[in-house]
């Protein structure tokens, strides 16, 4: 069954269609929550919001086709909160360890150096590259203009070419890569 089925299915009141719908998205709304929050007790605090909100609300999305981009949004604005809320004291144990390297490219990780970069930056990286969406689903995601997603995408791949130390060349299309 296709997704929007499942969605249709869900705005008419089947549970057994919406547990399903949670089912296909929980371990990429759990790595976006985690990426923002990096505590799991607030990522499970998120993640039960979220999906609470977006039971209530189902019935009232237009677009049964956007239903993965509605459903991250409410993930973000849930995550945003809870980081507007958050007491900012920063405690021993929030600092990661750092292990000592052998070579240049020991401890290369790729998700460990976006999970390193600003959080809008963060954010646009994984929904574009480890989410796989579009530019456009981004900006709806994000409630942003994708000249605005494009900017971010930009900055946070230029902060990642300086952490890898690869030098940036003029007129390669970044998109691609």
């Amino acid at each position: 069954m296709e997704n929007e089925e499942w969605v249709q299915r869900a705005q008419h009141g089947d549970r057994d269609a919406f547990v399903e719908l949670m089912r296909q998205h929980e371990e990429a709304l759990h790595r976006m929550a985690w990426s923002m929050l990096r505590k799991e007790e607030d990522v499970a605090d998120v993640l039960q919001e979220t999906i609470l909100k977006a039971y209530r609300a189902i019935s009232d999305l237009h677009s049964p086709q956007f239903f993965r981009t509605w459903l991250f949004r409410i993930l973000i604005n849930e995550c945003n909160t809870l980081l507007r809320s958050r007491n900012r004291t920063v405690t021993v144990s929030d600092f990661p360890i750092v292990a000592a390297k052998g070579n240049d490219y020991d401890g290369v990780d790729m998700r460990d150096a976006v999970d390193r970069l600003e959080q809008k930056q963060r954010t646009v990286i994984i929904l574009h590259y480890f989410e796989d969406m579009s530019i456009t689903q981004v900006a709806e995601t994000l409630n942003l203009t994708e000249s605005a997603v494009k900017t971010r995408l930009m900055r946070a791949r230029t902060a990642l070419m300086k952490k890898f130390q690869i030098p940036m060349k003029r007129g390669i299309n970044y998109e691609s890569v």
